[in-house]
């Protein structure tokens, strides 16, 4: 699956990249990206039939899913056991099995604040991409892990 693609600014943070959201108004399969519309505007375009969704997640088509926490702990276990075992052996390895827990226990600790989406496919062994906000609690941001994701060159 196509999680996200290069036309959107990645923010590396080391373990895992993040991609701020930006919200836009579909209708009928077409999205508008252009300036952001006033609430009138929004209004408007949304009585017609329209709805307002996150840039990233429409554009990759991105599906949402949801976990309780005992059931998101389990398939995160799995999850980076599969990621450690295509690492293999050596640096890479090494600087995941440092980073991953503290990532994921930061993740649990704060669960209630996060949404979830899979890929296209909906594949059960594929990357769970977490969803959460900015500090100004308005600006919507996706995360993905690195040593999860594969380089597409077109």
């Amino acid at each position: 699956d196509e999680l996200f693609t290069d036309a959107y600014d990645i923010i590396d943070k080391g373990f895992v990249f993040e991609i701020d959201c930006k919200m836009i108004v579909v209708k009928d399969a077409e999205a508008d990206i252009g300036a952001n519309a006033s609430a009138e505007e929004t209004e408007e375009a949304l009585e017609d039939g329209a709805q307002q969704v996150m840039d990233v997640v429409y554009s990759n088509r991105l599906a949402p899913t949801s976990f309780d926490k005992k059931s998101y702990g389990a398939y995160i276990k799995g999850y980076m056991k599969a990621i450690l075992a295509k690492l293999g052996e050596g640096e890479d390895a090494d600087r995941f099995k440092k980073e991953a827990p503290v990532f994921v226990k930061q993740v649990l600790e704060n669960f209630k604040d996060y949404e979830f989406y899979t890929g296209e496919s909906m594949a059960f062994d594929g990357m769970v991409v977490l969803l959460n906000y900015r500090e100004d609690g308005t600006t919507p941001y996706l995360t993905f892990f690195k040593d999860g994701l594969a380089k597409n060159k077109l």
